[in-house]
């Protein structure tokens, strides 16, 4: 099936008889020759997800700065060698508000919003003549929901943010700082209204739009941030009525092979060949080891259990000298060992040339594309944003915090059995009538080992508040060159940009960067 390649749909121009301040609107289509009907209203939301795509959101990049599949390097999970990419300075809090970490994020996904914004205030007002309902709700449905990805994000990261809900106009008044709790209940509202419009399923030809299980795991994904765990269960109940499962082979699933899987839940899309700018860099690795600006710490390594579903530290199939020997299957899936062929076209070995001595394996592409494309070129993997295997560990996160223990057990022996894992009631020193605090402790590795280079590590260890812990395990890992350095405010948020300062300077600073 071809994929969906969105277009970029946001047109202005300035006329050369009006006056300089006189121009049409940079981020709204002139209404007089568009917003006339069906056609026009797909056209302008494939531009709002067309931002989805740039780098510093999920295309992520091999050699710049760093995008969101980059974030597990913002934590205990990777070393981001290149560390002028961002997560690297950052976690040795030598970065400045001018970096492009901050100020990328921030520009996309506003960008994303004002996008957003215009579908949501035109779409209504097209002709019933020329629209059917039930598309104009699915197209609304979607504008709700991507509206709500691009604030999720900046909430998240950079917590008090402008909360924008019109298109900008000129002479506009600047825009000053909402609330995390304003922009938050935002957040929700626009998912729970997009859930209750948008389709379960799309035509084939419509693969990658969000849906309504799409918009049920985001708000599931966002409270569960706000720590509303019973909000997180009702999400899940609903989503698991849904369709959806998990793929039968792990090793796979990151390949484009797997795209179409019903274990995704949302993806964003992308589409290889030589002339596309719909590629994306964060599956490209270099050829003479793989993807070496976002390395595995051994940390990470160590964490994932043995075949018996025991630690390296209590098992006795585990042996220092044959580390990748009887390990849960995600390890070989998702890590480059020594001696382990990485291009295979090329039937090159990875020699361990990096600082912490392992390779990413999970989504990185692994030879040239049939076309020739080099594995360092653009690719056209897509980015899974939700996957129902983050659903049911999400929702037995929220279990866990309400004390609601049973089910616990049964969704984390099915994330274990995808690959073969025993189940917790037969692992020794885990076992059956664990107390929260155990099944805490057991989620929460779980959820490092099944989701590890998805980045969300920073994500979770925010709402863990485990950041320190994160700071002090990547230091033990000695890293040649590397030096994390814990700046307990500053580590836990992003900083508003230098260059939004510049241009709206009452917007104000994090108070932690200030």
């Amino acid at each position: 099936m071809k994929k969906i390649i969105f277009i970029l749909c946001i047109v202005a121009t300035i006329s050369c008889n009006k006056s300089f301040l006189d121009k049409d609107n940079l981020n709204e289509i002139p209404e007089e020759n568009f917003w006339k009907n069906e056609a026009d209203a797909f056209l302008a939301l494939n531009g709002v997800y067309d931002v989805l795509q740039e780098r510093a959101l999920y295309s992520g990049n091999l050699n710049g700065v760093g995008g969101i599949p980059q974030y597990d390097g913002i934590g205990d999970n990777c070393f981001n060698n290149y560390k002028f990419e961002g997560p690297g300075n950052f976690m040795e809090g030598n970065i400045t508000t001018g970096h492009g970490l901050f100020s990328g994020l921030w520009g996309v996904s506003y960008r994303g919003i004002f996008r957003a914004n215009t579908a949501i205030k035109n779409i209504p007002t097209i002709p019933s003549a020329n629209i059917r309902d039930s598309v104009k709700n699915m197209l609304l449905g979607q504008a709700l929901f991507l509206r709500a990805l691009f604030y999720s994000n900046l909430a998240i990261y950079y917590r008090d943010v402008p909360l924008i809900l019109e298109p900008k106009e000129p002479g506009d008044p600047p825009a000053r700082k909402a609330t995390y709790a304003l922009t938050s209940a935002q957040i929700v509202k626009d998912l729970t209204d997009a859930a209750a419009i948008l389709p379960i399923t799309y035509p084939a030809t419509q693969f990658g739009y969000a849906t309504k299980g799409a918009a049920l795991a985001l708000l599931a994904r966002f409270q569960l941030y706000n720590k509303d765990y019973q909000a997180v269960v009702d999400a899940t109940t609903a989503l698991m009525a849904l369709p959806y499962g998990l793929h039968n082979n792990y090793s796979q699933l990151f390949t484009e092979q797997a795209e179409l899987s019903n274990e995704i839940v949302f993806s964003v899309r992308f589409f290889q060949d030589a002339i596309s700018n719909n590629t994306e860099l964060f599956s490209a690795t270099f050829l003479q080891a793989p993807k070496i600006n976002v390395q595995p710490m051994k940390n990470l390594v160590d964490d994932y259990n043995c075949t018996d579903g025991r630690p390296i530290t209590s098992s006795p199939l585990y042996n220092a000298t044959t580390p990748k020997a009887n390990r849960d299957p995600r390890l070989s899936a998702s890590i480059y060992f020594r001696n382990d062929i990485f291009l295979v076209d090329l039937n090159r070995a990875f020699i361990g040339n990096t600082p912490t001595g392992f390779g990413q394996k999970k989504y990185i592409r692994n030879s040239a594309s049939p076309t020739g494309i080099a594995a360092f070129g653009g690719g056209g993997q897509d980015f899974y944003l939700l996957r129902f295997a983050d659903v049911l560990l999400m929702r037995a996160e929220a279990l866990v915090e309400l004390n609601l223990l049973p089910e616990v057990y049964t969704l984390v022996n099915r994330v274990r059995a995808r690959v073969t894992m025993p189940t917790i009631e037969t692992v020794i020193g885990e076992g059956p009538g664990r107390t929260q605090a155990q099944l805490r402790t057991i989620v929460r590795k779980e959820r490092r080992i099944e989701m590890a280079f998805e980045g969300l590590r920073y994500f979770d260890l925010k709402r863990w508040a485990d950041l320190p812990g994160a700071y002090t395990r990547a230091t033990a890992d000695n890293v040649p060159g590397y030096q994390p350095l814990y700046q307990a405010a500053k580590a836990n948020v992003f900083a508003v940009p230098e260059s939004e300062l510049n241009a709206n300077g009452g917007i104000g600073q994090i108070f932690a960067w200030q």
